[in-house]
């Protein structure tokens, strides 16, 4: 059996999310899901909602077997305790693999790391939480 993991943030689920989460689940038998913390989002605008809303929002969707909060402190605990075949990183996700690589290897942690690819949007199709709220907010002034 092939685990897969894959993370984020998750903050308004759109369909750029449902396409990673897919595509990281073809990637193997079972999907487990890391939902950043919101003190760990440090790349990116605070999210919307809370850590445990997004949680449960990512656990509800049919292609994911099991939804985790990730640790306030170290990334790496829920990998550990999950001990995935693979780690599937979004398309645009900011993570470098060559670096996230060395640290699973200095943590003693084999799997592979892989990339989903991009979802193909229209031209009227939202596929960023970024684009979503600046959409409402250019609607509602």
């Amino acid at each position: 059996m092939t685990t897969v993991v894959a993370q984020g943030t998750f903050d308004i689920l759109h369909p750029g999310h449902v396409h990673y989460l897919a595509d990281a689940a073809s990637m193997g038998d079972s999907l487990h899901v890391i939902v950043a913390r919101s003190e760990n989002v440090t790349h990116k605008p605070e999210p919307i909602l809370s850590g445990r809303q997004r949680r449960a929002m990512v656990d509800a969707l049919a292609v994911v077997d099991e939804a985790h909060l990730g640790h306030p402190e170290d990334i790496f605990v829920p990998i550990e305790r999950i001990d995935p075949d693979v780690i599937a990183l979004g398309y645009d996700q900011h993570h470098d693999e060559a670096g996230l690589e060395r640290a699973l290897r200095d943590r003693d942690i084999d799997c592979e790391v892989r990339r989903a690819s991009p979802r193909e949007a229209g031209d009227d199709e939202l596929c960023s939480t970024g684009r979503i709220i600046d959409r409402i907010v250019e609607r509602r002034c």
